[in-house]
Order: C-alpha cells, then sequence, then structure tokens
C-alpha cells in the first residue's frame, strides 16, 4: 500500500516511474531526480492471481498502476520496449501488459519513455548482458540504498528509471554545451 502523502504537493524535483511489464507481476520503481543525483522514492510489484484469466489480472494490475500513478504523480513513465523473444506466448503477453500500461498511462496525460532491457542494463551497469542480480546490486548501489528488499521486477523497473535519469542528464548536459 502506498501512502497518500508520499509526494508532497509542493515538490521541488521530478519523479521518474520505471514500470516493468508483466501480466502475474508489474515490477515498479520510482526516484526523484534531485541535484544531488537520483535517489529511492519506492518501489514494489502489482500482482494478480495465476489462476484468473489474462483480461481479469490486466484489469486488477490496470487498476493498481492508475492508483500508483494517481499518488506519485510523476513526470515521466519509462517503461520497457517490446522485444523479440524466441518464445513468441511470451512476448505476446508482454505487449498485451504493455498496451495496458500505455493506456492508462495516456490517459493521466503523462509522458512515456521506451528503452529496451539491454539500454536499462547499460544505464546502470556499462553492458546491456548483466544478470538480474547484478542489476538489483548496481541500482541499490547507485541509489545509495545499501542493499535492496525488493523483487527483480521491481529493480528491473528500477533500472529503467534510472536509464531515464541518465538520458535527462545527457540532454540537460547538450543544452548547456556551448554551441
Amino acid at each position: 500500500m502506498i501512502p497518500d502523502d508520499l509526494v508532497p504537493a509542493d515538490r521541488p524535483w521530478p519523479i521518474v516511474l520505471g514500470v516493468d511489464p508483466g501480466t502475474r507481476v508489474l515490477g515498479y520503481g520510482a526516484v526523484v531526480v534531485a541535484p544531488d543525483g537520483p535517489r529511492l522514492l519506492i518501489g514494489g510489484v502489482l500482482a494478480a492471481p495465476a489462476r484468473l484469466p489474462v483480461a481479469a489480472r490486466l484489469g486488477r494490475i490496470a487498476e493498481g498502476l492508475d492508483e500508483l500513478l494517481g499518488k506519485l504523480r510523476p513526470d515521466v513513465v519509462s517503461l520497457e520496449r517490446a522485444y523479440a523473444s524466441r518464445n513468441v506466448q511470451s512476448a505476446l503477453r508482454i505487449g498485451e501488459a504493455r498496451g495496458m500500461i500505455l493506456s492508462v498511462t495516456a490517459r493521466r496525460a503523462i509522458e512515456i519513455a521506451e528503452y529496451a532491457p539491454s539500454v536499462a542494463k547499460k544505464a546502470v551497469l556499462g553492458h546491456g548482458g548483466a544478470s538480474k542480480g547484478q542489476v538489483a546490486a548496481m541500482v541499490a548501489t547507485i541509489l545509495g540504498a545499501g542493499e535492496l528488499d525488493l523483487p527483480e521486477d521491481a529493480t528491473d523497473a528500477l533500472a529503467l528509471a534510472l536509464a531515464h535519469v541518465n538520458r535527462m542528464a545527457l540532454l540537460a548536459h547538450t543544452r548547456r554545451a556551448p554551441s
């Protein structure tokens, strides 16, 4: 459960919410983009019982995501981009989850940024072939959180958020650079 007062009305810095799509478990992780670097705001998962049909699971996760967006009021949702998979069924399910996330986010008029999983891994580790454990450890290090007690879906989502934070920093640097 996310507290209603987690994000003050007069927050001074942007919030980036990373989302790792799934039809059973959706990972999320939000960071505050403070001047001294990103800070962990919250991370977790939204889950639906596996016994439910896919449409019902997506409906439950969509309700949770809509509530999350309402409480966090992120400036940007950083979402895992669709990718090719050897398992066609898995790729289709991820596509269904992505469609739901895009729809819920667009209804709230929140900016959406999409990154390939390898880009998120590269943003936190410098290469795109990292394991989930390596991603989790480095996300914790970057956020100065020691060890994060979060599911891997949430740390993957935080990596997506950090990928966008890196992009924001690069764009800001490019705008400041003399021409």
